[in-house]
């Protein structure tokens, strides 16, 4: 749910109902991948509930992903072939937004473009950390007195974090009686 406190914390009401609207809700059989390794992905992918894990050949499981977690959004921003697979664990159900549909959204909104684009770039500069942190990379600064812990959310995002629950509740909402 962290990724969804992280880009609805920051976006309008209206951008969350202009995903709602336009992405394409579907139900993901078990197992069926979502994303697959090595190859180009064209949407953005937003878990409305179930289960996803995240794996690639050479690491196996990275991660398991629930309700609220957003994946695609690395394809989003570079075109560069999906880093992992990411399939339903269970049976799942998740909104797909284009990724053109969206990139075209976003110029044509700019103040929408302004709040995806700091949200996306908050969220990545967190996971960026946590990495750092699980590696060791950042030793030094987690001996600082007011170091970020591991589990600890951006102030910025914490402000906002029952706004964004209350933004995908209602996405939820909107997306059951669109389908």
């Amino acid at each position: 749910m962290r990724k969804v406190l992280y880009i609805f914390g920051l976006l309008a009401d209206a951008d969350v109902e202009w995903m709602a609207r336009t992405g394409v809700a579907r139900r993901v059989d078990p197992r069926e991948p979502i994303i697959e390794e090595g190859k180009p992905h064209n949407s953005l992918v937003l878990v409305l509930d179930g289960e996803f894990v995240v794996s690639s050949a050479e690491v196996g499981e990275i991660a398991r992903l629930g309700a609220g977690e957003i994946v695609g959004e690395v394809s989003f921003v570079d075109p560069a072939p999906s880093s992992a697979t990411v399939a339903a664990r269970g049976s799942a159900r998740a909104l797909f937004i284009d990724k053109r549909t969206l990139a075209d959204r976003l110029e044509a909104d700019v103040a929408f473009g302004a709040r995806f684009y700091r949200a996306l770039a908050i969220f990545l500069a967190d996971r960026l950390r946590r990495m750092d942190r699980r590696t060791g990379y950042d030793v030094a600064r987690s001996l600082e007195g007011d170091a970020v812990l591991e589990d600890e959310l951006n102030l910025d995002v914490l402000d906002s974090v029952s706004l964004a629950g209350d933004r995908f509740h209602r996405l939820l909402r909107l997306v059951d009686s669109a389908h």
